[in-house]
């Protein structure tokens, strides 16, 4: 890779590392392995840093695809229980922003991805189903199951009514 670009990757990464470690949080729900996709996304943008004309997007693709491919592997480690993880219940805007971000982290990360691209990144059932690779109707399979989640943890009344929605979220 040429000196310049080098000092424009390094830059990349100086401007964006927050953001896409708060995006890879939100879909893996755990600190630890959301830093290791953030360096493994990274290495990759990296390595086609030449190619790519659109380093965040590149980037935020690879973190969803990583998350994907990650859960997969690590499916079996999970303990199934016969009574869902307790959610805390939301007093204010912080408390609620709690709640929503454990209650995703119930969630299973296919879910997860597809509720985060649509509701975090605005993008369309379209261009999800691009980015996971699969199509419209399961992303809408996949958005209604979580919501419906997220609506039994009592932490969507009144919100998402129309689909406007807040990133702080």
């Amino acid at each position: 890779m040429r000196a310049a670009d080098e000092d424009a990757f390094g830059d990349f990464v100086r401007a964006r590392y927050a953001g896409l470690l708060r995006y890879a949080y939100l879909l893996s729900a755990d600190r630890g392995l959301a830093e290791d996709l953030v360096q493994d996304a990274l290495a990759r943008t990296y390595g086609a840093w030449g190619r790519v004309g659109a380093p965040e997007a590149y980037a935020r693709t690879t973190l969803v695809r990583l998350a994907l491919r990650g859960r997969r592997r690590r499916w079996r480690a999970e303990t199934p229980t016969d009574r869902p993880p307790e959610l805390p219940a939301a007093t204010d805007d912080l408390d609620l922003a709690a709640s929503v971000r454990v209650a995703l982290a119930g969630l299973p990360v296919e879910q997860r991805a597809v509720l985060v691209l649509r509701y975090w990144e605005d993008r369309s059932e379209r261009e999800i189903a691009e980015a996971l690779d699969c199509s419209p109707g399961t992303v809408k399979s996949r958005a209604a199951r979580g919501l419906a989640a997220l609506r039994a943890a009592g932490l969507l009344d009144g919100v998402l009514e129309g689909e406007p929605h807040d990133r702080g979220a």
